[in-house]
């Protein structure tokens, strides 16, 4: 069973990671990108992590070291220390999703990504997916999941199916998606999992969205976002394809 995408969703232009802006202190995924991106009127799309105690944290990267001043795995430390760690350069320290969820309040458009936990689009053993599950229990609003991981977006059906679902896509360039093997690319470059999830969207990587096999999901009835937009001249040019966008580093126009 297919979940349509909340009409939302095609209509606000989606702020990647929230309206961040490291120069105004607004660090990715970070409340007070939240807050930005709220008070503007996006949507917002968020990264959820796994923490060591099953938690979903929302937090692009797989390590600490970028965004922080701590080293190490997010899956190695607890909700309660990663709760606690600063985000270099804004005020913020790494939200849970369930605080993410209760900041939002239903008020605009959220787009979770579910981060792919195997380092190798393999098989979840599900408890990201369950987390996520859990603190989605009971909210209102638009709300709608993704992963690159097809398996991952599978749990999610079983789990939610209510909640409208799609699959993050790519060109999977070998090189670019190194470590992950070149065979495990070629098989998800041609988004073979759509059906078999019963999803209603996928997010495509914005340099590849002439690939015919997305213009096919469309004939079908996908709806189509992409990533990452980061400028009016590149949101021109995805439009063409894309019924919307995901954006970073300007401001995209508002309907």
């Amino acid at each position: 069973m297919r979940t349509p995408l909340p009409e939302a969703f095609l209509r606000l232009p989606i702020a990647h990671r929230a309206l961040h802006n490291r120069a105004l202190g607004r660090i990715e995924n970070s409340p007070a990108a939240i807050s930005a991106a709220i008070d503007a009127g996006y949507a917002i799309e968020i990264d959820v992590q796994l923490s060591r105690d099953s938690v979903g944290m929302v937090f692009h990267d797989e390590t600490l070291d970028r965004l922080t001043a701590q080293k190490g795995r997010v899956a190695d430390r607890t909700a309660a220390d990663l709760n606690e760690i600063a985000l270099t350069g804004g005020p913020d320290c790494i939200p849970t999703l369930a605080q993410v969820l209760r900041k939002i309040a239903g008020r605009v458009p959220l787009l979770i990504e579910i981060k792919d936990q195997t380092g190798g689009m393999s098989l979840s053993d599900g408890r990201l997916e369950t987390g996520v599950a859990a603190d989605l229990a009971g909210y209102a609003g638009p709300v709608a999941l993704m992963s690159f991981n097809p398996h991952s977006v599978a749990h999610m059906a079983r789990l939610c199916p209510s909640i409208a679902r799609g699959i993050t896509t790519s060109a999977f360039d070998a090189s670019d998606w190194a470590p992950l093997p070149a065979p495990i690319c070629d098989h998800l470059r041609g988004i073979p999992d759509y059906d078999r999830t019963g999803s209603s969207f996928i997010s495509h990587e914005a340099a590849d969205l002439a690939r015919p096999r997305v213009g096919e999901l469309r004939a079908q009835g996908a709806d189509i976002l992409c990533w990452t937009i980061k400028s009016a001249q590149a949101e021109d040019a995805a439009r063409k394809y894309a019924q919307n966008i995901t954006f970073e580093q300007y401001l995209a126009h508002l309907p």
